[in-house]
């Protein structure tokens, strides 16, 4: 994704070992498990199922943390990018901003940020879509989970 421009339309990422195999391979052998438990029911099939049950977890849970790492890491980016680049009058209110909020600011440039940041804090703004969707000057986030 380094390669291509980023914006509000491609932002989106896909970790191709985990999206196009590790989850696929997991929920074919899920249907399998299901397939089997009903088809040829024994103590083996249970067992089957519930470790299908339990890859697909893991990997969702796995993925989940990642994330949640990330809106962690993000959270305390922007509160130094804001209390850098927001006027005195908005410095104060920086630690009302929800993560969710903050994470979609990310993508606005610095010059847009304060203006910006003022719209979602006065109109209680707090879909990321929505939030994305009013960045002028859109700036890549390469590195994510």
């Amino acid at each position: 994704m380094a390669n291509k421009v980023q914006n509000l339309q491609n932002h989106a990422k896909t970790v191709p070992a985990f999206h196009l195999v590790v989850l696929p391979i997991f929920l074919l052998n899920f249907l399998w498990a299901i397939y089997r438990l009903i088809v040829a029911f024994s103590v083996e099939s249970v067992r089957s199922f519930l470790l299908a049950i339990a890859f697909l977890l893991l990997a969702f849970c796995a993925r989940t943390f990642a994330l949640k790492v990330q809106d962690r890491v993000i959270r305390l980016e922007m509160r130094l990018r804001m209390a850098q680049v927001l006027p005195v009058d908005l410095q104060a209110s920086i630690q009302e901003f929800t993560v969710g909020q903050l994470v979609a600011l990310r993508f606005a440039s610095d010059e847009e940020l304060p203006e910006l940041a003022r719209k979602v804090r006065d109109e209680k703004l707090t879909d990321r879509k929505a939030i994305k969707k009013l960045v002028r000057n859109w700036q890549g986030d390469y590195d994510r989970a």
